[in-house]
């Protein structure tokens, strides 16, 4: 006789103690992260910020994820991976409950802001090469890219309630206690990652040393030019996307939306593009899917168009769904071809590489923002941040890989590299999971 119950007997045989509490942890944080993304900026303006002010926040935060990602994902492949998040999501509680702290006292200071920003940002470092693994790792055989849409569906559908709320709560009560939430969620997934099981993952044969782990990664991603092009891709599509989000977004939203609601608003649209992306690829399996991936990535252009104009607020969310849809679909596709290629006790490092250089601009980028619109002009700046996705995009579809890359239908005995030319990150712009 059968036991279990009825939730548990339905449960798809792929979604395994490690996935489910992997997906659990990940719909906490979303439903805080995406509304403190918000808060932050908003505490910068009402503290009578400016554009510039948000801009060196914003870099606060991934100036650190930058410096210390490729040592996270070295760490992230010789310790327990659980371990990482953990302490991970310990740092990023401590320092959002302080910067939620310091914004309900009232006039905190640019230099404290960075500050606790810039702790928030080193966990993430450390939490996200650790936490890709472990995802990519939890599953297994020819149900993987269903198992991480289903993943992504429900981290983002999270998104979707944490950024509508978010936004109103700013409106209602502040930026402080958006925070203050955000720090909360922290707690309670870190205490869901508390509970993962690594037994499954072999023990790591002892290396050369922290460089040696580092040297490695960087040889597995150069070997495969479908990776290193993607990654040199995002670089500069992050970039400017971050830029467009995170300082002309709130402004163009103060100055010509109505302020945090509708901003919180179109980030939800967003949300709720990839929430229909993931729908999707839950059933679609392209075949040349990092060709249909980074088709995919061209309408990221268009909320940078849509805030340049400005369009109203109607045709904002509309814009802000299709590309939450398209990049749904790439994210599904590259973790896929990850899983495929990579072996699994590289993935961490080869994780801490791909978001290394997804991010490695975007510090600058948000940094140079204010100067930029001061200089060309807002309009001017929107503009070329579209022009410079639409342009490396195309650059990517010259590479043999990531137009030839097939989908394998069988696992094979060990993902290793693969001859080219069968040889196969957004993002979190590809929107990932936040710590």
């Amino acid at each position: 006789m059968d036991t279990r119950t009825p939730l548990l007997s339905r449960r798809p045989e792929w979604a395994g103690r490690n996935y489910s509490l992997l997906t659990a942890a990940a719909v906490v944080t979303n439903l805080g992260s995406h509304g403190a993304l918000i808060a932050a900026a908003f505490a910068v303006l009402e503290s009578g910020g400016d554009g510039g002010d948000v801009g060196l926040v914003a870099a606060a935060r991934t100036l650190p994820l930058v410096l210390f990602l490729l040592i996270g994902g070295a760490i992230a492949d010789r310790l327990p991976r659980h371990r990482v998040m953990v302490a991970a999501n310990a740092l990023n509680c401590v320092s959002q409950a302080a910067f939620a702290a310091l914004v309900l006292a009232g006039d905190p200071q640019l230099w404290q802001m960075m500050l606790l920003t810039a702790l928030c940002g080193t966990g993430q470092a450390f939490f996200a090469p650790a936490a890709e693994g472990m995802l990519i790792s939890s599953v297994d055989g020819e149900q993987a890219a269903r198992a991480f849409a289903l993943f992504r569906m429900a981290m983002h559908g999270a998104g979707i309630g944490g950024a509508a709320l978010g936004g109103a709560m700013i409106a209602a009560i502040g930026p402080g206690w958006v925070l203050a939430v955000d720090a909360a969620a922290f707690a309670v997934a870190g205490a869901l990652r508390a509970f993962l099981d690594v037994g499954h993952i072999p023990a790591r044969a002892p290396g050369g040393g922290l460089l040696g782990d580092l040297r490695d990664g960087w040889q597995e991603v150069t070997s495969r030019p479908w990776l290193w092009s993607i990654v040199a891709q995002f670089s500069v599509v992050v970039a400017v996307v971050g830029a467009a989000d995170a300082v002309y977004g709130p402004l163009v939203a103060e100055e010509s939306l109505g302020g945090a609601r509708p901003w919180g608003l179109a980030l939800a649209a967003f949300g709720a593009g990839t929430l229909v992306g993931a729908l999707l690829m839950m059933r679609w399996k392209p075949r040349r899917m990092l060709l249909v991936g980074t088709l995919c990535v061209f309408p990221l252009a268009l909320p940078s168009a849509a805030l340049a104009v400005p369009v109203q607020i109607g045709a904002l969310v509309a814009v802000m769904f299709v590309s939450g849809v398209a990049i749904e679909v790439f994210g599904v596709a590259w973790m896929t071809a990850l899983h495929q290629e990579i072996p699994e006790e590289k993935l961490s490092r080869v994780s801490a590489y791909d978001w290394f250089g997804s991010t490695a601009m975007l510090p600058l980028s948000t940094a140079l923002a204010g100067p930029a619109e001061s200089l060309f002009g807002r309009e001017t700046a929107l503009w070329g941040c579209a022009v410079l996705i639409v342009v490396v995009t195309a650059l990517v579809l010259l590479v043999p890989d990531v137009r030839n890359l097939t989908r394998r239908t069988r696992q094979v005995a060990a993902r290793g590299p693969v001859p080219a030319p069968a040889a196969a990150a957004a993002a979190e712009l590809q929107p990932r999971e936040t710590a």
